[in-house]
């Protein structure tokens, strides 16, 4: 077997291997902990970046390995496509981008595992390994095809409401079962292909029923905890072919996952195990500008909203996920600069799942260059509402809906919204009256204080930017 290394170094290379590993987990952990601020997360993910660089080269310099010109091919062709899509993929489509990343994390750790496996042919691997084996195939096949669901639901090409039919809940159990007896077999007879192929198959089933059930409402968490499972199965991945970096870096992204998971259920005042196995949402609708009962809204035009706007003290800009569809981040950010001239306090409120993923709103008006220093999260916002004199809020709907405070018998009571009903005035910027993910009404819409300005995002602030110059 040919290798790049001479001869001479192979009594230096293990500690220098394991050294440069640990240099390499240094670079992750100093990068997840950048990646916790707006102002710090690019170099964070240049630091991941150089450590996850480092940690390929000293692997291929420590592993026997034959065709170096495969792995530089696949090298090559894998960062030509990931430049492609970082330079070509639209904001909007971004959680579908993460989605499709966190599927091809759980289908490499899988392949990895089954990799290992395919190596053997006369003395069976441990028991210990070949449990890990088998879980890594698994959460991996289960990552791989749940994350083509959740890009699918994202990108309209299923349906994005719950796919649900009977005993849907028993048959993801019994699948389950089935896949941990498929382990169970491979414990038994580790020489076999038939439980391997089992446990592949039954996965890969798995993935997809277990999150076409699962509502755009919660897409969020999907996300968080399809990222988690890539994690886990890579680090699972690791053990399998022992490699302390891969075990590392996949505990890093598991726990980071699961964090981020927490921390969305929580935001949406909603356990792991409802997102899971519960139905969230209805599917009501109201007709754009129309009345709802005895209920009436305030329409206005952008002369009104640019009077109320200019002749403010201070005004917050709530985005949602309206704002990324229509691309009206820069245009946005051109109506802040010009209120900024007229002396206006103008801040943004960002609700933990608002948008499509976590962060998509800090990262798309990262894009357009929104200052780090006027995104403020729900918590630092909320109570500086009351004395708020506008917020504009731009096609967000769930996360300011007051009845997540008033109504206990709606299905988002107790979820944590922005208070923008606590402003003295809330101008709401919305195509029609259509209901968001949750599929209910909001009572926002209905209060004195709040006026709606119906048109695509982009449009109608445009002409707010030309009313503004006007005055």
């Amino acid at each position: 077997m040919e290798t790049f290394i001479p001869e001479s170094w192979y009594s230096f290379l293990p500690n220098f291997v394991e050294l440069a590993y640990l240099a390499a987990i240094v670079l992750f952990i100093l990068g997840l902990k950048r990646l916790s601020s707006p102002a710090t997360a690019r170099s964070g993910n240049q630091l991941a970046s150089l450590g996850m660089f480092l940690g390929v080269i000293v692997t291929l310099l420590d592993r026997e390995i034959i065709a170096f010109e495969y792995i530089l091919a696949g090298v090559i062709v894998g960062s030509l496509l990931g430049a492609a899509a970082a330079k070509k993929v639209e904001m909007t489509k971004m959680p579908e981008l993460v989605a499709v990343f966190n599927g091809f994390g759980g289908i490499a750790s899988a392949l990895v595992a089954l990799g290992a496996w395919f190596r053997v042919t006369e003395a069976a691997l441990p028991a210990a390994d070949l449990l890990i084996m088998g879980l890594s195939v698994l959460i991996g096949a289960v990552t791989f095809t749940g994350s083509l669901v959740a890009f699918a639901k994202l990108n309209g090409l299923i349906k994005g409401n719950a796919i649900l039919f009977p005993f849907q809940n028993a048959l993801n159990q019994v699948l389950l079962l089935v896949a941990l007896f498929g382990i169970g077999w491979l414990l038994a007879q580790p020489l076999e292909v038939a439980p391997v192929l089992l446990i592949s198959g039954i996965s890969i089933v798995l993935g997809v029923l277990f999150v076409i059930r699962i509502g755009g409402a919660d897409m969020p968490v999907v996300i968080s905890l399809l990222n988690s499972l890539s994690g886990i199965a890579a680090s699972f991945a690791g053990f399998v072919i022992d490699n302390n970096l891969l075990i590392v870096s996949g505990a890093l992204v598991g726990a980071a996952g699961l964090i981020l998971t927490d921390i969305m259920c929580k935001s949406m005042n909603r356990k792991l195990t409802s997102v899971l196995f519960a139905k969230f949402g209805g599917s009501g609708t109201a007709g754009a500008g129309a009345d709802t009962g005895d209920k009436s809204i305030r329409e206005v035009q952008s002369t009104d909203v640019a009077v109320m706007t200019a002749y403010a003290k201070r005004v917050v800009v709530v985005p949602g996920y309206g704002l990324a569809v229509a691309q009206a981040q820069h245009v946005i950010r051109e109506v802040a600069d010009l209120l900024q001239k007229k002396g206006v306090d103008v801040r943004y409120g960002i609700h933990p799942v608002a948008g499509r993923m976590p962060g998509h709103m800090n990262v798309l008006l990262a894009e357009a260059n929104v200052p780090y220093s006027q995104l403020f999260d729900m918590e630092e916002i909320n109570d500086e509402f009351f004395r708020t004199d506008v917020v504009l809020v731009i096609g967000a709907n769930d996360v300011v809906n007051p009845q997540a405070k008033t109504n206990p018998g709606s299905p988002i009571y107790g979820m944590p919204i922005l208070n923008v009903d606590e402003a003295k005035q809330v101008v709401v910027f919305k195509r029609s009256m259509n209901t968001g993910y949750a599929g209910i009404e909001n009572d926002l819409f209905y209060n004195e204080n709040t006026y709606m300005y119906f048109g695509d995002a982009k449009g109608t602030l445009e002409d707010l930017v030309r009313s503004i110059k006007e005055l």
